[in-house]
């Protein structure tokens, strides 16, 4: 019985084909436009956040009663990896992190789970405790971020319009959210003299009930008449603050309106928590969250459209502004990734033609937009998005998946030339070569396996790279095998120069010198094999001088300008210290817009981001430049500023985007144990050690200095004999200094609350705190100073825990060309000396881009053996012999060699995606080994000799060996000038050069040791 084959099937049922062929090309086409559009891969934040308040607590107190208890519960839940901690008086933000290796489908469990452990945890902690929030929607990324911003509205005003668009914008298609940042919680302020009060016997409390009545909702009845019900509403509820000052009070026999006795004006929360200001402007922003599987393009599109269409409703004065524009970015990235794409696909196409003839290389070049179309169409259905990744899939796939179509175009034109019929040529690439390409497509995909099944966040953002790869590898043999033969009957001739020219290639002069060279190499084996090690070895060796990295630095044109004021400053001081660096950029001509975040971090526009926790020492700038020249002039601009004395009170840093997970400061060194004098006397001398380095800029813990702090040392007796408590005095301090909420008025969906306080100057003067007035049980007066003793001290503004452990960081940037593991790795070494005199219950920890590098690294080599597992199976499946099997795996690593010398040729670093292109040569490097291994085989099955079979093999299969690598080699050409890709390129095109040129030498050697061939044809038995 004649058996199925596929090739010919095709050719005879050519309707049937052709038919296939126009499918595809339409749906293909559907596919890529619906496809998502993104800027880079979404990928699992396994963090969620705890914030909880207790008002009046102490730093300790809330370290040792609110933290503690919570970090304990948080650590009975599965998957977790650290949980960090920092208390500040009266506030604890508490970050639980799960293992990288959780699986992102369980990452909602455990955050059920969390806030179930919460709930059950909150009745016991002490009184007085807020409820806990949580915050775990650290996912969500705002594509487009907008600014309203005036010189002269108010938050009020800015407020309105943001609420007009955001009604418009969150109508828009594929709009999931709008989130607003920078909104200030409108107030109505009673400032009084405490003093005046006391003077005129005024109780302050009389004041806030009498506002309170004043304000009061009460039901008031309704008249039931014979047809109706009749509801009576007074609508005397206060409005203004003009209102309140009006409202009339008697004491002592005198009558007075508030007005008379305090200060009643409208502002917003003073002092702010958050504020925002964009191009030097008040502004409040609105993030618009696209929803997933959207077209970024499209949707960038249509809020174009919305915002039109409102522009003409925003008031004079108050403007509007894009800042973050991601469908901007996104096809602008498209745009340069489908130029290197074309570029990629001209050099193919230019290879085949050349090397193949006009009519040949015309049939692979129809074959790519088949494979292209089969592609988008599984993309499509996987949901796969085109973003960074994906994208270089595809150029790097470019390269491979001419390969089998190139094998089975000159298999077609080697029978034609011999007098076959166009029939029976397509028919015999199904018989000669399509499960031995299959065996070298299924091996080069498993060498990119580990990507797509590493457990980490880093191999979730490059996971795509896998499944991109293997989709169109697998499209291309089905293509080689279905449509190329059929392709092959259309447009191959059967006779002709290029069949005669075929007929004696392997006599020409460059054959007969490679038949000299292959000849050479099996008979000094042993020379070759051995230099073949040596170089190997040099490779290796070689590989520790190149400069180490984790993810290259983004191609993005902004730049952070980070503050850091001493912990405990208040918010107004690093409010005029921003001020003063946004002076620094004012005028600027490489500066588009400035966006200052005073309290926080900037809002996650990009999903490599990892937003600062609210800090009222802390503020951001983020700043677009025009191009990327013009972010580096900006940034040594501002760095030459600040070294020349500019903002001398706090600590500025001045950053740039880098791709991949977000780690913070590059190098860090985590001291971790007990007692916090101890810790932190090593984290000095941490900081002291790494300072000696010169590529290590600006080392400093992340927590030091202590703040200043006035303790009451109350008087007991006589706070007794007053009737007084504590608590009533904290509660009335508390009340003039932070000021007390009196009622709240009511103005259409905003509640205005009514906040009573201290005058300026009792506030703001510290001298005058013992002073205060304090009223007790017969309604005479003390002051503060009357009952107390003041002490001024110091005391932690913070504390810093890590899985419960006190931790100091020390952390450092890295001067600019050097790369943060070699230095993190230097100083671990140089650190010997201080972590060899470490306490008992005291450690040091690798902290920044090495360990993330680490952690990304391990999830790869975890995969590891499965991949070479997979190798060895389709390996021996193919070739059914364990000696050949162990020929083809020896030849796996000679990719080292060239990727090795090229990285440092070119002084290009080597870091996680440079990886995932050394752990691809591997399948490259097997794919044709297996080629050459397999012709041997039938060679000698054919009744060759050994020798002859050997020489004769590597002749013949070195065009296609040589074709197919020279095609993946040029392939790489454009994505050699990206910054992300630029390394992974690199590796590939040195390491798959050099390792075809040993493959055709240091093969055949070893195959000549193993089949014990003997050094000359004489020998011969």
């Amino acid at each position: 019985m004649k058996s199925f084959n596929l090739s010919e099937w095709a050719v005879r049922h050519a309707p049937f084909t052709l038919f296939l062929i126009a499918l595809l090309a339409v749906s293909g086409t559907f596919a890529y436009l619906k496809l998502g559009r993104a800027e880079d891969p979404d990928f699992t934040i396994k963090v969620s956040t705890i914030t909880v308040v207790w008002p009046g607590a102490t730093a300790q107190e809330m370290r040792d009663q609110v933290s503690d208890v919570i970090e304990t519960k948080m650590q009975e839940l599965p998957n977790l990896d650290k949980i960090e901690t920092f208390s500040k008086p009266g506030v604890t933000a508490i970050e639980v992190v799960f293992k990288d290796s959780t699986p992102p489908s369980e990452i909602p469990t455990l955050f059920y789970q969390l806030r179930k452990k919460l709930h059950d945890l909150a009745p016991t902690l002490p009184p007085g405790v807020l409820a806990p929030t949580v915050n775990d929607e650290w996912q969500d990324v705002d594509s487009i971020l907008l600014a309203v911003s005036s010189e002269t509205a108010d938050y009020r005003m800015l407020k309105d319009v943001t609420q007009m668009l955001r009604k418009r914008l969150v109508a828009t298609p594929g709009a999931q959210r709008v989130k607003l940042y920078g909104e200030q919680a409108q107030r109505i302020f009673i400032d009084f003299d405490p003093a005046r009060l006391a003077v005129l016997g005024i109780e302050p409390e009389q004041i806030f009930a009498s506002i309170t009545k004043q304000n009061a909702i009460a039901g008031t009845g309704t008249f039931e008449t014979t047809s109706s019900r009749v509801r009576i509403q007074i609508s005397d509820a206060l409005r203004t603050a003009r209102q309140i000052a009006a409202i009339p009070y008697q004491a002592n026999g005198k009558s007075f309106v508030i007005g008379d006795i305090a200060k009643v004006m409208p502002g917003f929360e003073d002092p702010p928590s958050f504020k925002v200001r964009s191009d030097n402007k008040n502004a409040v922003l609105l993030g618009v969250v696209m929803a997933k599987g959207s077209n970024i393009i499209t949707f960038g599109r249509d809020i174009d459209t919305a915002l039109n269409e409102v522009r003409t409703q925003i008031p004079v004065g108050i403007d509007l502004s894009i800042i973050a524009d991601q469908p901007k970015v996104v096809s602008r990235a498209i745009g340069e990734f489908t130029t290197s794409f074309v570029e990629a696909l001209v050099i193919v196409l230019g290879v085949s033609f050349v090397s193949l003839g006009l009519r040949a290389g015309f049939v692979v070049a129809l074959s790519v937009p088949l494979v292209l179309t089969i592609t988008m169409l599984a993309m499509y259905a996987l949901a796969i998005d085109l973003q960074r990744i994906s994208l270089g899939a595809l150029i790097i796939a470019l390269g491979l998946l001419v390969d089998d179509a190139i094998i089975a175009v000159e298999m077609m034109v080697v029978k034609m030339g011999q007098g076959w019929t166009r029939i029976a040529a397509a028919s015999y690439a199904w018989k000669s070569t399509a499960f031995p390409m299959l065996a070298g497509t299924l091996v080069t995909a498993a060498g990119f396996l580990p990507v797509g099944f590493a457990a980490s966040s880093t191999g979730e953002y490059t996971g795509t790279l896998f499944w991109v790869l293997m989709i169109s590898l697998l499209a291309s043999w089905l293509v080689a095998i279905y449509f190329v033969p059929y392709l092959g009957t259309k447009f191959l001739r059967t006779s002709g120069v290029e069949e005669q020219e075929k007929a004696h290639l392997y006599d020409s002069r460059f054959y007969r010198w490679l038949r000299r060279v292959v000849t050479w190499s099996v008979n000094h084996r042993y020379l070759v094999v051995a230099s073949t090690a040596s170089a190997l070895m040099l490779g290796a060796v070689g590989f520790l001088h190149v400069q180490k990295q984790f993810f290259p630095l983004s191609d993005r044109t902004e730049l952070f300008v980070q503050i850091r004021l001493p912990e405990g400053s208040s918010f107004s001081a690093t409010a005029e210290a921003t001020h003063q660096a946004e002076k620094l950029l004012h005028g600027d001509e490489d500066v588009v817009s400035s966006t200052s975040y005073i309290g926080e971090g900037a809002s996650r526009f990009w999903m490599a981001m990892k937003p600062e926790l609210r800090n009222e020492a802390f503020a951001e700038i983020v700043v677009v430049t025009h191009s990327l020249d013009a972010r580096e002039r900006v940034k040594q601009r501002l760095e030459q500023r600040l070294a020349d004395g500019a903002l001398p009170q706090a600590r500025i840093r001045v950053m740039r985007f880098n791709f991949g997970p977000p780690v913070g400061f590059p190098v860090q060194f985590r001291v971790l144990g007990d007692d916090l004098a101890t810790v932190r006397e090593i984290a000095y001398r941490v900081r002291e050690q790494i300072g000696r380095d010169k590529e290590v800029l600006d080392p400093h813990l992340d927590w030091n200095e202590k703040t200043p702090r006035v303790r009451l040392e109350l008087d007991q007796a006589r706070i007794r004999l007053l009737s007084l408590t504590p608590a009533d005095i904290s509660a009335r301090i508390q009340m003039l200094l932070l000021g007390a909420s009196v009622t709240s008025l009511r103005d259409g969906t905003e509640q205005i609350q009514v906040v009573a306080r201290a005058g300026a100057p009792s506030r703001q003067d510290i001298s005058q705190l013992q002073d205060l007035p304090i009223a007790w049980a017969n309604g005479s007066v003390v002051t503060v100073g009357q009952v107390s003793r003041l002490v001024y001290e110091s005391e932690e503004p913070i504390y810093w825990r890590r899985n419960r452990e006190t931790m100091i960081s020390v952390r450092a940037d890295v001067a600019d060309g050097v790369q943060a593991p070699d230095v993190s790795s230097r100083l671990w070494t140089s650190l010997e000396s201080v972590r060899n005199l470490l306490p008992p219950g005291y450690r040091i920890e690798l902290g920044g881009a090495i360990e993330e590098s680490i952690k990304a690294n391990v999830s790869i080599f975890a995969i590891f053996p499965v991949m070479i597992a997979m190798m060895m199976l389709i390996i021996m499946i193919q070739l059914q012999n364990m000696s050949r099997l162990c020929l083809v795996m020896m030849s796996a690593p000679l990719g080292i060699i060239g990727a090795s010398l090229s990285l440092n040729l070119m002084h290009a670093p080597f870091g996680f995606v440079a990886l995932l292109g050394l752990i691809a040569l591997l399948g490259m490097e097997m794919r044709n080994s297996i080629i050459l291994v397999d012709q041997v085989r039938q060679d000698i099955e054919s009744g060759a000799s050994n020798r002859d079979a050997i020489i004769g093999a590597t002749v013949r299969r070195a065009r296609p060996v040589a074709l197919t690598a020279l095609t993946a080699i040029l392939a790489m050409v454009p994505l050699s000038r990206s910054i992300f890709w630029g390394p992974m390129a690199i590796t590939i095109m040195g390491g798959l050069s050099l390792a075809t040129l040993f493959t055709v030498l240091f093969l055949p050697a070893l195959y000549a040791i193993w089949l014990r061939v003997p050094s000359t044809p004489t020998q011969r038995k």
